[in-house]
C-alpha cells in the first residue's frame, strides 16, 4: 500500500470507527491489515491530530481515537436508565461483533454479511438475522430479553423489508422452538414455512408505499 492510499485508508477508518483497534482494521479486510495504517496513526498522534490510549476495555492495547470520539465515550461513562435497543446491519462499523468484539457462542453461524442484521440492546448481541430474513441465531443474552421477536419488526415496519418470514431458530424449525410462543405474542402469524410479519394494511385513502 502506498503511503497516500494508507493515509486516506486510516482517516476512513478513524472516521467509519470513532476508536480504531487492531481487530476493527483487520475485520476491514485491508491490504497490508493494521500494520499498513500503524505508521500513519503513529504519526497522526505525534502531530496531535488523534490519541492513542486504552479507551474501552477489552479491545486490545492499540486504540486509536480522534479527540471527539474520545469527548463522547467521556460524556457516555455514567449508564443510561433508558433500556436502549436497536437493529443494525451486521457489517455496520456500530456493530461492534465479528470486528472488535467476538461473537458470543450461539447454535447459529453469525457473520458480518451483508444483508443480515443484529438485534442489540445496551450494547449486548440478542438475535442476528441471517440474510433473508429467514434465521436467527440467539445468545446468552437472548434469555434476558424475550421480546426480541417484536424489535425485529422493526425491520418491516421502517421498509428495510418487505416482510419477515422466520423459519429456524438456532438451527431449529421456528414451530418447534421454545421461542415459538414469544413469536406468536409479538404477532407473527404461523405461515407454510415459518412465522410471518407483514406491514400493516394502508388505511383507506392513505398514500401507498413506495
Amino acid at each position: 500500500m502506498s503511503p497516500i492510499a494508507a493515509a486516506a485508508k486510516a482517516r476512513q477508518l478513524l472516521e467509519r470507527y470513532g476508536v480504531l483497534t487492531r481487530e476493527a482494521a483487520l475485520g476491514e479486510g485491508s491490504e497490508g491489515g493494521f500494520a499498513g495504517v500503524y505508521p500513519v496513526l503513529k504519526a497522526l498522534e505525534d502531530r496531535g491530530e488523534l490519541r492513542r490510549g486504552y479507551f474501552v476495555s477489552g479491545l486490545g492495547a492499540a486504540q486509536f481515537a480522534l479527540p471527539g470520539a474520545v469527548d463522547r465515550l467521556r460524556a457516555a461513562r455514567e449508564p443510561d436508565e433508558k433500556v436502549r435497543n436497536i437493529v443494525l446491519a451486521a457489517t455496520d462499523p456500530a456493530q461492534p461483533y465479528g470486528a472488535a468484539l467476538p461473537w458470543p457462542e450461539s447454535a447459529g453461524r453469525p457473520a458480518r454479511q451483508a444483508g443480515a442484521h443484529v438485534l442489540l440492546v445496551d450494547g449486548h448481541l440478542v438475535a442476528y438475522l441471517e440474510r433473508g430474513g429467514h434465521s436467527v441465531a440467539t445468545f446468552e443474552a437472548t434469555a434476558d430479553h424475550p421480546d426480541w421477536p417484536e424489535h425485529l419488526k422493526r425491520l418491516v415496519d421502517d421498509g428495510r423489508y418487505r416482510s419477515l418470514e422466520i423459519r429456524k431458530i438456532d438451527g431449529e424449525v421456528a414451530g418447534d422452538s421454545p421461542w415459538r410462543p414469544a413469536l406468536e405474542a409479538a404477532g407473527y402469524r404461523d405461515g407454510y414455512k415459518g412465522f410471518v410479519h407483514r406491514p400493516a394494511r394502508s388505511s383507506p385513502g392513505s398514500s401507498p408505499r413506495r
